[in-house]
């Protein structure tokens, strides 16, 4: 058969592709965690793993349990149902051991921004600010209360 004569270059061709799919099995068995694909898409040990992490949230009930008096000014202002961890860091530590374990300094200044930076984004009845003009940089607790931040008023109007 003359049309096979110069078929050389088809099997080294041909050769290339088998090497290259062996080579990207062989790959793929290393790489790929086994458990990959027992539920669909996933990696089924993804949830034992998870599990097995040390907690490091306590859960604001057990912030709540403890400090009382901040819990009764948090629940007659806006932030009632944001959880402390939510602004405080995971705390399980402090929470397990709380007198030589104690949480950071917050700086609001820095901190509240997170949330309340003036954007476009969020809704409109969402309290936003433009920090650099609000405040020029002083601590949101200058002015504002963190665990009620009603406006107050201050020298020279209100904020």
């Amino acid at each position: 058969m003359k049309a096979f004569k110069d078929a050389g270059h088809l099997f080294r061709l041909a050769s290339v592709f088998l090497v290259g799919g062996v080579l990207f099995l062989a790959f793929r068995g290393v790489l790929v965690p086994r458990s990959f694909g027992q539920y669909g898409h996933y990696r089924g040990n993804a949830i034992k793993e998870t599990a097995a992490l040390p907690i490091s949230y306590a859960g604001h009930q057990v912030c709540e349990s403890c400090h009382a008096d901040l819990l009764e000014v948090k629940s007659k202002g806006v932030h009632k149902r944001v959880a402390c961890e939510a602004c405080h860091g995971p705390l399980a530590t402090h929470a397990d051991d709380p007198a030589s374990v104690q949480p950071a300094k917050l700086d609001t200044a820095v901190l509240c921004v997170r949330c309340h930076e003036a954007n476009l984004a969020k809704p409109k009845n969402f309290p936003q600010v433009v920090s650099a003009e609000h405040s020029g940089g002083a601590p949101c607790e200058t002015c504002h209360q963190p665990h009620s931040p009603a406006i107050v008023a201050v020298a020279g109007g209100s904020q």
